[in-house]
């Protein structure tokens, strides 16, 4: 109002003089009426400056809030990682030791099927087979199998084996003196990857055992899953899981999930390689005396199958690497699911056949049927749905039966059916992984996927790849055959040519038990 009072004299004499102006206003109305402006002005800077205070507060308090929230960010981040490591850790330690525990069951399921007279040498075998073969994993396998380098796609460099790590080296770095490294910058331990690795290397080393029992030599078997250990089994690890050329072949890869082929046909070719240059037990296939290679001991039997099937849970789930995410938790259900599905029904199946075929029960069937069906289920326990598990069993009970009866029509002695469950289910396995594969028809293919489509770089999905998904399963097949078969055979028969190999027939005929071991039978019963 003030400054109005001021303005409208001025602008009203628009262009007179200054003189007139002075007429209509004093001199004094115009030095009083500035003197009021002024204060004006002061009591609003009064106001202005605390707001402008405040502001200037609150802008410092907002840029200390985001470095705080970055620092936060950071931490919480690092706190996540950490967390999913451990949960990693804890997931495959349990599982390795699920598979480990396998060891057992073998031990059982292999002292149950042999003759009394040589049980205390099955169990001595087994225990010696995971001794060895750790030293050979330790040494040799796990830098063959999973030791690198890797190229810049991901992939093995020279594509066949690896090179790196043997005997546990570059598994601890130590940055500083008295400091030491154990993740090298992951959030697990190069270690954690080792053990779970090793579980299924040993096991894959023991279905050999059962193949070649009761007529083998300790040591010369020992020195055969020394050599399984350092070197068969890890090259197939390379090919196949340690990213070597069956990685990429027909552009698709491999699918096998858990080990149909890469465990399971791996040991059991070099079972079929091994029996078959072993040649058959005395009097085997002698009609008369066909009730003594009966099983002795079915309640091991059975107590053996059991501790296969529980382990099989850390073989099958434990392959997802992982449980962290609510994602990998609904595979390994998936996963567990289609294992106990496919066990039960190979299990059944086996045991409803050999009835109409016998019109007995035969418990030993039904245990091998069940392993049969694990085995099926193996490689695509993680990539189809429930229904095609059932299949899969099914018809791997079908598939270990025929193998079975062929076995013993070409008087190959198998004592335990270790090729049967092994290899001709492990073929039918991955074989299945990829014909009950949930993609959309053969047009799409979901495989390591698992819930999803195998994608492009565009994140769409591929078309036209479920022929090329089948031939590099039928590769795969024919290349673990050829490299574990062809290898197990030539140790077999180098040994077997300097005289190394097999126990001779006075042993044979008393027992390993008797003339070997201290005490001399593994039983004492009245």
């Amino acid at each position: 109002m003030a400054m109005r009072k001021l303005l409208l004299p001025l602008l009203a004499a628009n262009g007179a003089s200054l003189a007139v102006a002075s007429e209509v206003m004093s001199t004094e109305a115009i030095a009083a009426e500035l003197r009021s402006l002024k204060e004006e002005v002061a009591a609003m800077g009064q106001k202005v400056s605390p707001a402008q205070d405040q502001l200037s507060t609150l802008l410092r308090e907002e840029r200390k809030l985001q470095a705080v929230t970055f620092v936060t960010q950071a931490a919480f981040d690092t706190e996540v990682n950490s967390f999913n490591g451990a949960l990693d850790s804890a997931w495959l330690i349990l599982c390795g030791a699920l598979v480990m525990i396998m060891h057992a069951g073998f031990a059982m399921l292999e002292t149950g099927c042999c003759r009394a007279k040589n049980a205390q040498n099955v169990l001595m075998k087994n225990l010696v087979n995971v001794c060895v073969g750790t030293m050979g994993w330790y040494f040799f396998g796990w830098a063959v199998a999973m030791g690198g380098p890797m190229n810049d796609k991901g992939y093995l460099e020279n594509h066949f084996i690896g090179t790196k790590g043997f005997a546990g080296s570059n598994f601890l770095t130590q940055p500083t003196l008295g400091q030491v490294d154990a993740l090298n910058g992951a959030n697990t331990s190069p270690m954690l990857l080792w053990f779970f690795q090793w579980a299924f290397c040993t096991a894959g080393a023991t279905i050999v055992s059962g193949g070649v029992a009761e007529r083998v030599k300790s040591p010369s078997y020992a020195l055969f899953a020394f050599v399984m250990a350092s070197f068969i089994y890890p090259v197939v690890v390379a090919w196949t899981w340690g990213y070597g050329w069956l990685s990429e072949v027909f552009d698709v890869g491999y699918m096998d999930f858990a080990g149909s082929g890469i465990v399971h046909l791996t040991g059991g070719v070099s079972a079929l390689a091994g029996t078959i240059v072993l040649g058959p037990r005395k009097g085997r296939f002698d009609p008369d005396r066909a009730e003594e290679f009966e099983a002795h001991s079915l309640p091991l039997v059975v107590l053996g199958t059991f501790i296969l099937w529980f382990g099989w849970y850390g073989f099958n789930p434990g392959s997802t690497l992982g449980m962290h995410t609510a994602e990998t938790g609904a595979k390994a259900a998936q996963i567990a699911m289609n294992t106990t599905l496919a066990a039960a029904t190979g299990g059944i199946t086996v045991f409803a056949f050999r009835y109409l075929l016998t019109k007995k029960y035969d418990v030993g069937g039904l245990c091998n049927g069940i392993l049969a069906g694990l085995v099926s289920i193996t490689a695509g326990c993680s990539n189809m749905e429930c229904g095609s598990a059932f299949a899969t069993g099914l018809i791997g009970a079908f598939v270990y039966q025929g193998a079975s009866m062929l076995l013993v029509r070409l008087k190959i002695d198998d004592p335990v059916d270790a090729s049967p469950v092994h290899m001709f289910c492990g073929i039918w396995g991955c074989l299945a992984t990829v014909l009950f594969d949930w993609g959309k028809g053969f047009d799409h293919f979901n495989g390591w996927s698992g819930f999803s489509c195998m994608a492009g770089d565009d994140g769409a999905c591929l078309t036209g790849i479920g022929g090329k998904a089948i031939a590099a399963n039928v590769v795969m097949i024919i290349v673990i055959c050829l490299w574990a078969g062809s290898l197990s055979g030539a140790t077999f028969f180098a040994l077997r040519m300097t005289g190394a190999l097999r126990i001779d027939d006075d042993t044979e005929h008393v027992g390993l038990d008797h003339k070997q071991h201290s005490p001399s039978k593994a039983y004492s019963i009245d």
